[in-house]
């Protein structure tokens, strides 16, 4: 029997992108989902090619300070949205929701288990955030991405299941096809690709643009996403470096990026590197230093433990030099290929369906 699901994954690519994951995968299934996303430029463009999807905006929210003017406006914003949950989930009557993460999951939650909706949240990062930990008061089940966060939800029931990857990320992808998408002519360069996440990355960017010196355009080639904020500085120094490059704020097939890089710099959201193990990429990882709870680290001290990739704070990118990093790495291929194999092996490409059948499971 056909189920219907509400799935809250609204504010960041890493919490949308795994929602969408989930949707297509119900889809699969024979299974209706609406995905609640909120009103940010970034969900509008992420959202983008997946008409085959039922999206609804709802207002997002962040928590501020509690002692501060903003809280007030906070409780008018998270009534607000709130009703406007409620509105969608009692037009469409689901059979449970799931909320990927963040405060925009805390409303669709309540309201889907007022109308006794099977809930879930799911939490990718390696230490929950605080709207999760207290979400987690109004589900049935804690999804998680890595074991290492089930130990913040005592007294919970959790599921490890991993981080759900797009159809695109787990589909076979067309080397040439890529080649032509970047407009990059043959493979005779090794290829750098630089994520700056759905925000950006000012400290990662510029510790890019410190190193561009030390790349020789005859051997390297970049592919850069920068976020929106980050892309005109980040133009106008490959722009100068002579490297063939190809920068952009965002990327809407990313897949295509992944199949060509050779080794990666990259945040370490949750979602990045569930699709960088995806991909078995060489990682240099260098974590967001004001993520809340300092997740970005922790995530990045799973994989660096396990050989997968190379943990670099931001303030160490002048220190030990980001280029010089890079370089070696590329003169070495036997490490990069075993941090290859390594990061492909913390892989976990059935997170969507693994999710699917909890939810379906639970709704029997």
């Amino acid at each position: 029997m056909p189920l219907k699901i509400v799935i809250a994954c609204g504010g960041t690519g890493g919490h949308l992108f795994p929602g969408i994951a989930v949707a297509q995968a119900l889809r699969a299934r024979g299974h209706e989902s609406v995905l609640l996303i909120s009103e940010k430029e970034i969900d509008a463009l992420a959202s983008q090619g997946y008409s085959e999807l039922k999206f609804e905006k709802v207002p997002a929210i962040g928590l501020p300070k509690l002692v501060s003017p903003a809280a007030v406006k906070f409780s008018f914003r998270l009534l607000s949205t709130y009703r406007r949950c409620a509105g969608i989930i009692k037009a469409v009557e689901p059979d449970a929701v799931l909320g990927m993460g963040g405060f925009t999951s805390m409303p669709p939650i309540m309201a889907g288990r007022r109308r006794r909706a099977k809930t879930f949240i799911h939490e990718s990062n390696a230490i929950p955030g605080k709207a999760n930990r207290l979400t987690a008061r109004w589900v049935d089940t804690v999804l998680l991405g890595l074991d290492e966060c089930a130990k913040y939800f005592e007294g919970k029931p959790t599921r490890t299941v991993g981080t759900p990857l797009r159809e695109a990320m787990t589909s076979p992808v067309d080397r040439t096809e890529a080649l032509e998408f970047f407009g990059f002519d043959g493979d005779s360069k090794k290829t750098l690709f630089i994520m700056g996440g759905s925000q950006g990355a000012r400290g990662v960017n510029r510790g890019v643009a410190d190193a561009l010196t030390e790349w020789d355009p005859e051997k390297v080639r970049i592919i850069h996403i920068t976020g929106k904020s980050e892309y005109e500085p980040v133009a106008a120094a490959l722009g100068k470096s002579g490297i063939e490059h190809y920068v952009s704020p965002f990327c809407q097939r990313m897949e295509l990026a992944y199949e060509l890089a050779d080794l990666a710099i990259a945040r370490s959201g949750a979602s990045s590197l569930t699709e960088l193990a995806a991909f078995g990429i060489p990682s240099i990882l260098i974590p967001y230093p004001f993520a809340a709870e300092d997740h970005q680290t922790r995530n990045a001290e799973v994989f660096s433990k396990r050989k997968a990739a190379i943990l670099m704070n931001e303030d160490e990118l002048s220190r030990r030099c980001l280029g010089k990093v890079v370089n070696d790495l590329f003169d070495d291929p036997q490490t990069l290929g075993r941090l290859g194999d390594a990061m492909s092996a913390l892989a976990v490409r059935d997170a969507a369906e693994n999710i699917c059948d909890m939810i379906e499971e639970s709704c029997r």
